[in-house]
């Protein structure tokens, strides 16, 4: 269902089920991997899958039940962010192991839902959603990389947020780079430009009749939503993502698609995580 909500093909199938039978498979859907992952561990706890179903239905049935609206989007956004914000999932899924988080099934499941919602049943267009990005978006996605990255850097540094980290050029260092990269540009980079870049600067500047507007608030917003990052309030953090999200919703502007401001988010992240401290 995660492919699914990427692959315009199978969404295109997906939706000749009609809206009802379509979000109903994405409520019942949502149990499998809690099920395959606790049950056979002997974690299973009735509670807990009922509460995954409840909140699976809550984005699945969104849209089938409310208007395609202004103010019903920004009520899906905030209900998307709340679950988030406030960490539901590692209330709900067991962690048989510290390095073993499988909360992680419930927050992709969130994401997919979400997103299945807002193109399949809200059918948002303009999005540009893809796992794949096209030569343009790469172009795009490098060029807003390198005009952030200098820039990013000092705020960074002179914030106290990052500093350089030695890493010798080897094999392990660029497979690091490499596989950071694309699980940061499939993962976190993607629901995070779908939903802040895709979704809520589309709605803001619409709403403003401004998308340098739309672009700033949009920004704003993002930095606000990692002021929990590792306790609260990480100013810090949240200023360099605010700014960093210029950057990111430019490429989209100028794409007219994530999957540049996928590009760009993964490049920063990448660098961040492998190459500063």
């Amino acid at each position: 269902m995660y492919f699914a909500s990427g692959t315009a093909a199978v969404r295109a199938r997906l939706e000749r089920l009609g809206p009802g039978p379509l979000a109903l498979l994405m409520v019942l859907s949502a149990a499998i991997p809690y099920l395959l992952a606790a049950a056979p561990l002997g974690l299973f706890r009735f509670g807990s899958l009922a509460a995954i179903l409840a909140l699976a239905a809550a984005a699945s049935f969104f849209y089938v039940l409310l208007p395609p609206k202004p103010w019903a989007d920004a009520l899906f956004l905030a209900l998307l962010a709340a679950v988030v914000l406030l960490k539901v999932f590692p209330r709900l899924y067991p962690q048989p192991h510290q390095d073993v988080p499988l909360a992680l099934l419930g927050a992709s499941m969130w994401v997919r839902n979400g997103m299945l919602a807002v193109l399949s049943l809200r059918k948002v267009a303009g999005v540009g959603f893809g796992f794949w990005p096209r030569k343009r978006d790469w172009r795009i996605g490098l060029v807003h990389y390198a005009l952030f990255l200098p820039v990013g850097i000092a705020l960074a540094a002179a914030l106290g947020f990052v500093a350089p980290r030695l890493a010798d050029a080897s094999l392990r260092i660029l497979l690091l780079a490499i596989g950071t990269f694309f699980g940061v540009l499939w993962v976190l980079a993607l629901s995070e430009e779908f939903f802040f870049r895709g979704l809520l600067q589309q709605m803001l500047a619409k709403a403003l009749s401004s998308d340098t507007g739309g672009l700033v608030l949009a920004s704003l917003l993002f930095g606000a939503v990692h002021l929990p990052y590792r306790g609260f309030p990480n100013w810090r953090f949240a200023l360099l993502a605010a700014f960093a999200g210029l950057f990111y919703g430019r490429a989209f502007n100028q794409a007219q698609s994530i999957r540049a401001a996928m590009v760009t988010h993964a490049l920063v992240v990448t660098t961040w995580r492998v190459f500063l401290t």
